[in-house]
């Protein structure tokens, strides 16, 4: 009532909104661990055994052969980066705070920086981790070359844009039916082990079996990259648009139906979970 208010220019709306989502993104990061050497180390740790434990899975079973010409250690990586990538940021969005957290209490908080955050710190980590991982198998292990790095490195955030796109969808019908939300988040992340196609390439896949993966943006995004890492693969069963396409229209519809439950927030939602 007797607050002193001041027009803002948008200049010092979009500064302060930049520093929200900073201090958002520092405090999602270090909420695994207090210690962010630690947090990061351990999202390191989980991309090195992912990388470990396919290695030796496909040696033991004798489908080294059936990789692309190229570095097969590569090959591996550039399937399991994304696919992490991928299935993080549709948790981490999919589980941000609603508009009936205790968060949202305080005045600058709202949805669209704990959304932000949510899927800038999983970037975060995850790009982190993937320039640390290759720098030391670069240097350590053997030099590599990957043969368009820049756009490889485009199908890793088009990961990440299609993880935070469905996150988005997931957390805007979250409130209204809970349950539902976490069984389908954990379906579609353990499903994407098989559906994201790291363990195979697209060109090698029978027109019967494409259409059980086609529909996946992450195994397009995956199968592109590997068109632009190994010189000698190119993708003719997946397209970068579709998956681009895909997930401007399900943020279109996250942010219409968060616009739409945010409306309808109440406290008694917290209890339902």
């Amino acid at each position: 009532m007797f607050q002193n208010t001041r027009q803002r220019s948008g200049l010092y709306s979009a500064i302060t909104l930049a520093e929200l989502i900073y201090h958002s993104v520092v405090r999602d990061v270090r909420k695994s661990h207090g210690n962010a050497f630690i947090a990061i180390g351990a999202n390191m740790l989980q991309a090195i055994v992912f990388v470990l434990a396919f290695y030796v899975m496909f040696s033991i079973l004798g489908l080294r052969g059936a990789r692309l010409r190229g570095d097969f250690l590569l090959y591996m990586m550039s399937g399991i980066f994304l696919f992490l990538t991928h299935v993080k940021t549709v948790g981490a969005v999919a589980g941000a705070e609603g508009p009936s957290s205790p968060m949202m209490q305080h005045a600058p908080m709202n949805t669209i920086i704990v959304i932000a955050s949510a899927a800038l710190s999983t970037l975060y980590l995850q790009v982190l981790t993937l320039f640390v991982i290759l720098f030391a198998y670069h240097v350590a292990v053997t030099p590599f070359e990957i043969d368009q790095p820049f756009p490889a490195f485009g199908m890793f955030l088009l990961a990440w844009f299609t993880g935070l796109s469905v996150g988005l969808v997931l957390l805007a019908i979250k409130p209204w039916f809970p349950t539902f939300v976490s069984i389908f988040t954990m379906v579609y992340q353990r499903a994407n082990m098989i559906a994201s196609g790291k363990m195979f390439v697209a060109n090698s896949l029978p027109s019967t079996m494409l259409a059980m993966f086609d529909w996946n943006p992450l195994f397009h995004a995956i199968d592109q990259s590997r068109g632009f890492v190994f010189i000698n693969y190119f993708p003719r069963n997946s397209s970068i648009e579709y998956p681009l396409y895909l997930a401007i229209v399900l943020i279109v519809i996250g942010l219409m139906g968060e616009f739409y439950t945010r409306q309808y927030a109440s406290s008694s939602w917290d209890a339902r979970r």
